[in-house]
């Protein structure tokens, strides 16, 4: 019996022996076959990684930003006001038209214009053109005094008028005519001469190189005269 138990107890060694060597090499062969996986793994994790390495999605936003630029081009407000700009100055000079006269535009001066016995005194004012374009002017110019009694408007002549085209630098002339103060009294002080070009709304203030005063009148009507752009010399 004692020969029956130590064979049993190898056989029984052995099958244990046995079973755990191949647990052993079951365990070794799966950590082995992890390490593919883990690759096959890893090698997904690039992959995923690569497209959105922004290498492909900024590639689709590259595009995107350039349709974008493209359709800005394609309907630009500069373009388009650009385009409407150009074709309204082409239409202008094509036109030959010509601006008025601004008051910018022009330079005034004023100056005594009065001829030794003429029974009224006179004063030329002149409007150079100074703008650097040609502008066209026509009409009566606004003329008013400004007097120790007050302002007073100049009354128009009733002369035609032109239109005159001044190039840069060229000037034209309008006459202002008033009464001398023969009445012996001191008379209406002149202080200032204020000037506001047809069809303008800017005035322009100068010194009055007239005579000093006026007679007083009884207030029924001025008594100062202003004749159209061009008559400067013409009389009232």
């Amino acid at each position: 019996m004692s020969a029956n138990r130590r064979k049993a107890f190898l056989v029984s060694a052995a099958l244990v022996g046995g079973a755990l060597l191949m647990t052993a090499c079951q365990d070794s062969d799966s950590g082995a076959a992890q390490h593919p996986s883990s690759a096959a793994s890893a090698g997904k994790s690039d992959t995923s990684s690569s497209p959105s390495a922004t290498g492909g999605k900024g590639g689709t936003a590259g595009a995107s930003s350039t349709g974008s630029t493209q359709g800005g081009g394609k309907a630009t407000a500069g373009k388009s006001s650009g385009g409407q700009g150009t074709a309204a100055g082409s239409g202008s000079g094509s036109s030959g038209k010509v601006g008025r006269c601004r008051t910018d535009d022009l330079k005034i001066t004023a100056m005594d214009s009065t001829i030794d016995g003429d029974p009224d005194g006179t004063v030329a004012v002149q409007l150079r053109n100074r703008g650097g374009r040609d502008c066209t002017i026509s009409g009566y110019a606004g003329v008013d005094l400004k007097t120790s009694a007050g302002q007073l408007s100049a009354k128009r002549t009733g002369q035609e008028t032109t239109v005159t085209t001044l190039r840069n630098g060229q000037s034209t002339a309008f006459g202002i005519n008033y009464p001398f103060n023969k009445t012996g009294g001191s008379g209406v002080r002149i202080t200032g001469l204020l000037v506001t070009p047809p069809n303008e709304t800017k005035t322009v203030t100068l010194d009055w190189p007239g005579a000093a005063t006026l007679p007083v009148t009884d207030g029924t009507g001025s008594p100062v005269k202003v004749g159209p752009i061009g008559s400067a010399g013409q009389g009232g």
